[in-house]
């Protein structure tokens, strides 16, 4: 039965290419209202992530931030529709970019572009394959069905390399794509536990931080990039910075320190596209307890 559900919703996505994007955000409401009420433990998290973050906002302004991240995020899971089943062009047409120069142009040497969970990661990292090849770490998914929808809609162009995630990940095959000249799509705010983090401040909270773009750009001599992908009316549009300048320094935590600063002004920027659903403080420092 689950098997079942599951490809009626995979068929459910990829048939919304089609759907006007006026009717795709009156239902992306409807679903995120249901999410939001069917999911109580998502609901706590999201809620807890906001409170610690922005605590200058009132309890309300902290409550329709939290609802309008659920919309987006429905909203991006219709989207895939277009992502899965829309042609080279209609993809170029839905997520424009702002600086794809500062990759394609940079493209001599090593190359890490820094893409951070907003609603639009998706978009930005299956259009970008629309432009050039790429190496990037890919999460098996619990469902199968789910799991070959995603990994066939991120495969889709420029037959990207994508490393499988575990929690002992070898990136030798990340290194050698990267050696190749392929750039490296990459996700720096997950909390993968204690090995190999460090604590450091994210939005005034001290979270467990993998120093991964230091190290990785000191051991490839590579230069990294911004990728911020915003969600706009009629689709996406993604930001790419210029290279970040004098980065890698000789003390990666500091390089970290930096990221995560960066980042920070991002999400300022675009507070309800962030994806607070993901409990990013789940390992805390010695001593201190759960947050969530």
């Amino acid at each position: 039965m689950n098997k079942f559900f599951s490809k009626f919703w995979v068929a459910l996505i990829r048939s919304s290419k089609h759907w006007p994007m006026g009717f795709k955000r009156m239902l992306a409401s409807m679903f995120a209202f249901v999410l939001w009420v069917a999911i109580p433990k998502r609901r706590h998290v999201i809620r807890t992530n906001l409170r610690l973050c922005f605590p200058d906002l009132t309890e309300a302004e902290r409550e329709r931030l939290a609802k309008n991240v659920y919309k987006h995020l429905a909203r991006s899971a219709l989207d895939h529709g277009m992502l899965w089943e829309g042609t080279k062009e209609e993809i170029q047409e839905f997520v424009t970019f702002e600086g794809l120069e500062n990759i394609l142009d940079n493209m001599s040497r090593p190359l890490i572009i820094v893409c951070p969970h907003f609603a639009g990661l998706d978009a930005a990292g299956i259009a970008l394959n629309t432009y050039v090849r790429g190496v990037s770490l890919y999460q098996t998914q619990s469902n199968p069905v789910w799991d070959e929808a995603i990994l066939a809609g991120r495969k889709r162009f420029s037959d990207p390399v994508l490393v499988a995630k575990s929690s002992e990940s070898d990136l030798r095959p990340v290194i050698r794509a990267m050696k190749e000249g392929l750039p490296f799509f990459y996700l720096p705010d997950m909390d993968h536990g204690r090995k190999n983090s460090v604590f450091l401040p994210f939005c005034g909270v001290e979270a467990a931080t993998i120093p991964m773009v230091s190290r990785l750009a000191r051991v490839t001599r590579a230069q990294v990039v911004w990728c911020i992908a915003t969600m706009t009316e009629k689709g996406y549009h993604v930001i790419v910075s210029k290279p970040f300048e004098n980065f890698p320094t000789k003390d990666y935590v500091e390089d970290t320190r930096r990221i995560n600063e960066e980042l920070e002004d991002w999400i300022r920027a675009y507070p309800d596209q962030y994806l607070w659903v993901h409990r990013r403080f789940k390992t805390r420092p010695e001593g201190e307890a759960s947050v969530y």
